[in-house]
């Protein structure tokens, strides 16, 4: 039992006990937790981690090999290792009691009182160390503070024994074996850091599973309603496997997927006091242990509310039916998910509040161009209604079938060939103006495509009025839509004065006179809707102006 090498195989087997108490303990899911936590945040998780490194010091006394009236032992090695993970609470409080307890046990022992300091020192070297030392190099600074101390202990058993002859016995004997068996501090700072280093996985992990739900439940957002929310919730409990999932608003439930799920219909008012007080207060609800008598058997449920500016919208609720399923992980991953649906109900209702302006603005901008058009029709038909009644009549039915069109139109989308009819309409009502002045071309491709109600005509109604009336010749206008592949273009193109350049830079710059509305609110029509507006080029003679409609933007 002298033998150097057989007591340090000693201290390896005590040290290698703790480690192996300390693995077991790391597969306790809470215990796991609380060694993955970058601070003790609470008294009760100081106290249980004290406790654990207490016993650890304790048992490294109490399975120490006597010699020469003193313990070799692996108390230090617990001390400090607590003490440079957990910080110095841990590591005092550890150094304090197992030192005390040391002192105790063999008062009057000629290692009794170097025992005491030299286990408090070493609690508080490990929590210096805990806060101005690099977490990646503990481990390392961790063995050279054990060794330290243990060094501290040799050199106040020679100060401190009588007769001296008997310190230099023991520390001859204990010295190497309790000094080299520090490296074992090493060994479990890195068996804890590992298990940090898994937090980390674990969190990428879930941040993963945040991002994949959200692209999952992107689509559905487009349009929040009940049964989108129904489905989002659907999405969420299946990939947290969750017992059941909620949404709210901050007064009724919004969606409910999952276990009880027959007791909250959409629409209902919220029963539960914990998701009112969440609510109330803004902050996250955790209960791993809780009896709800509106949905039984549930005993886990997290609430974390939505917040947009900082104001509470709703909340995300997600249940189980087994205690203690929340874990850190868990809340991380669910944290990160409700903000991501926040910002995307938020975006939601901003596109559907843009979306509704949009409309408003197209519906006025058409208002604005019906009796513009009205106006030049009915003077059309009152110069032919003298000289050419038959062709008055036939004109005023070409002004009924416009209308008809017009005010018959349930969609703010048309076929393109029922938009080339109302411009056919307009212009057989242009052409009694003009008589011979005025020629039409058509150059039309098969396509299938949906534009906006009233978006040629203008352009045409632009062209021979503002082209074709202005100049002295014969004017031709030549309407086409060609398909370009993606794109459908639609092009109305005159042979009259040519529009000034003037006109075109104050349109751009959304500056145009009451005398170019019509062409204007078309440019502000496309451009809302297919994010261009009008492209126009002035020719030799006459005006060229043309529009694209992208082909998968092509829906109501």
């Amino acid at each position: 039992m002298n033998s150097y090498l057989e007591m340090f195989i000693h201290l390896l087997e005590r040290a290698a006990l703790l480690l192996i108490c300390l693995y077991f303990l790391t597969k306790i899911p809470g215990f796991r937790e609380l060694l993955q936590k970058d601070k003790l945040s609470t008294p009760r998780e100081l106290t249980v981690v004290t406790f654990v490194f207490c016993a650890f010091a304790l048992f490294g006394t109490y399975s120490g090999i006597e010699v020469e009236g003193s313990l070799v032992n692996v108390r230090t090695i617990a001390i400090v290792a607590g003490g440079i993970l957990f910080g110095p609470w841990v590591g005092i409080i550890t150094g304090v009691v197992s030192g005390v307890h040391r002192y105790v046990i063999d008062i009057g022992g000629v290692t009794a009182i170097p025992c005491l300091i030299t286990s408090i020192t070493a609690g508080m070297m490990a929590g210096i160390v805990h806060f101005k030392v690099k977490k990646k190099n503990w481990w390392l600074v961790g063995i050279t503070v054990g060794m330290f101390c243990e060094m501290l202990t040799m050199g106040l058993i020679l100060l401190l024994a009588e007769p001296f002859e008997l310190g230099v016995e023991i520390v001859s004997i204990i010295a190497i074996p309790m000094i080299l068996g520090e490296v074992s501090i090493g060994l479990i700072i890195l068996l804890v850091l590992n298990i940090e280093g898994e937090k980390d996985r674990v969190a990428a992990e879930q941040s993963k599973m945040a991002l994949e739900i959200a692209n999952k439940t992107l689509p559905y957002f487009r349009s929040i309603n009940q049964d989108s929310l129904h489905t989002i919730c659907r999405i969420i409990k299946d990939d947290i496997e969750a017992d059941a999932v909620a949404i709210t608003d901050t007064h009724h439930v919004l969606a409910y997927v999952g276990y009880g799920e027959e007791r909250y219909t959409a629409g209902s008012k919220i029963n539960s006091e914990l998701t009112k007080q969440s609510i109330r207060s803004g902050e996250i609800t955790i209960r791993n242990q809780v009896a709800d008598h509106h949905t039984p058997q549930i005993q886990c449920l997290l609430i974390i509310p939505f917040k947009e500016h900082n104001e509470v919208t709703g909340s995300l609720k997600i249940y189980y039916q087994k205690a203690n399923k929340i874990t850190d992980s868990l809340q991380t991953m669910a944290i990160g998910l409700a903000q991501i649906i926040s910002t995307l109900m938020e975006i939601s209702r901003i596109e559907q509040i843009r979306a509704g302006a949009e409309q408003a603005e197209l519906k006025a901008l058409q208002a604005t161009i019906n009796p513009h058009f009205l106006f030049n029709a009915l003077n059309a038909i009152a110069s032919t209604t003298r000289t050419d009644p038959s062709h008055a009549r036939e004109l005023i039915i070409n002004l009924s079938g416009y209308l008809r069109y017009n005010l018959e139109l349930t969609d703010e989308m048309i076929d393109v060939s029922q938009a080339l009819e109302q411009v056919q309409d307009y212009v057989e009502i242009e052409k009694a103006r003009f008589g011979s002045r005025l020629k039409v071309h058509y150059d039309i491709d098969p396509v299938d495509v949906r534009i906006p109600s009233l978006l040629i005509q203008p352009l045409v109604e632009n062209a021979i009025n503002h082209g074709v009336q202005k100049g002295k010749q014969q004017g031709e206008v030549t309407i086409r839509v060609k398909d370009l592949g993606e794109t459908i273009r639609i092009t109305v193109m005159d042979t009259g004065v040519g529009i000034s350049q003037e006109i075109i830079d104050q349109l751009y710059a959304d500056k145009v006179s009451a005398k170019s509305i019509g062409l204007s609110n078309v440019h502000q029509r496309v451009k809302l809707i297919y994010g261009e507006g009008l492209v126009i080029r002035r020719q030799n003679p006459g005006t060229l102006i043309y529009f694209d409609v992208v082909k998968r933007t092509e829906t109501k």
